[in-house]
């Protein structure tokens, strides 16, 4: 090989060499760079599936919000319902204390001591001794709560009614009263029973729901002293009245749905000539009809007058009654 052969060579190895180097020193580079964007792309995909999480969550805490509302505002209804229970429970306490102590403060005021028993009348020798008729002991349809008669009768009421207003059982047997019976209730029946003997119109008190309590009243006197005998037959012309009526003695006497209609305990007519008809069949039977008779009837039928048993109330012009009121 000559020298410019070997010159050659050299050179070429060099120049070989130094290329090899160079790609060498470029190859870092290429490398780095690619890292850098797959780094990229893992963040960009970290930060798209963070922003999928940030939304479910988000969705997750509006319904468990919406739920927390939700079951705020059933609270408040349940413990609303039960305070306000409890709120006529205490309200009707309080009405019987300041009753009672009205009631004896004016029996205070007005005591009087008895008047001197008669004396006995003496009969004249000769004279036939006359003799009271013999009654029947077999029960009858007829009924009479004089304070003249019926002695024992007379006292078995005014206790009941004495009952309903110092010592009111909100928890009773079913046609047992079991509400607040105030004064002028407790007035209203004594005169309807003792003065005009069951038979007759009382005056009609502020609002339906007053005159459901008097009327409750006189049921459950009757349905202690004749028990499953009694038959009570309401007059009202509309339904929306008859619905108030029955609501009023499911809420007074405890009664059912089941006690109401023909041959229950309780039925209702809008117009007279079917109750009448139901009465006289009643009274057939030996049972005891009790006709009540709501103030929105301006007429009364002279054959409901006819029957033992009565009772009607008459409207106040000076003060009518709102057919429309709440329950307690």
């Amino acid at each position: 090989m000559t020298a410019d052969e070997s010159a050659f060579s050299a050179a070429s190895s060099s120049s070989f060499a130094s290329g090899e180097a160079s790609i060498t020193e470029g190859d870092p580079v290429g490398g780095t760079g690619k890292v850098q964007t797959d780094i990229a792309r893992l963040v960009q995909q970290g930060l798209v599936d963070l922003e999928r999480r940030k939304r479910s969550l988000e969705l997750e805490i509006e319904k468990l919000e919406r739920r927390r509302d939700r079951i705020d505002a059933e609270m408040k209804t349940t413990f609303a319902g039960a305070s306000q229970d409890l709120a006529m429970r205490v309200q009707g306490f309080k009405e019987y204390l300041v009753g009672s102590l009205q009631d004896l403060a004016a029996a205070a005021e007005q005591l009087e001591m008895l008047p001197p028993e008669p004396a006995p009348r003496t009969e004249r020798p000769g004279r036939p001794h006359p003799t009271a008729p013999e009654t029947s002991s077999e029960p009858t349809a007829t009924v009479d709560f004089a304070q003249s008669r019926f002695q024992r009768q007379s006292n078995r009421i005014q206790s009941l009614l004495d009952q309903y207003r110092l010592r009111p059982d909100y928890y009773g047997p079913v046609w047992q009263f079991r509400r607040t019976f105030e004064p002028i209730h407790s007035e209203r029946i004594s005169n309807w029973f003792f003065n005009q003997g069951g038979r007759g119109a009382v005056k009609t008190l502020s609002s339906r729901l007053q005159n459901v309590l008097v009327a409750s009243a006189a049921v459950s006197i009757l349905y202690t002293l004749y028990g499953d005998r009694l038959r009570v037959l309401m007059l009202a012309n509309t339904p929306e009245r008859l619905g108030e009526w029955r609501r009023g003695f499911q809420d007074c006497l405890g009664v059912s749905r089941g006690d109401f209609g023909t041959g229950r305990g309780i039925t209702l007519f809008e117009s007279a000539e079917p109750l009448a008809q139901r009465a006289e069949r009643l009274l057939a039977e030996n049972l005891l009809p009790l006709i009540l008779i709501d103030e929105s009837e301006g007429k009364i039928s002279l054959s409901l007058l006819q029957f033992p048993l009565w009772l009607a109330f008459a409207p106040d012009p000076a003060n009518p009654t709102a057919d429309a009121y709440e329950y307690y």
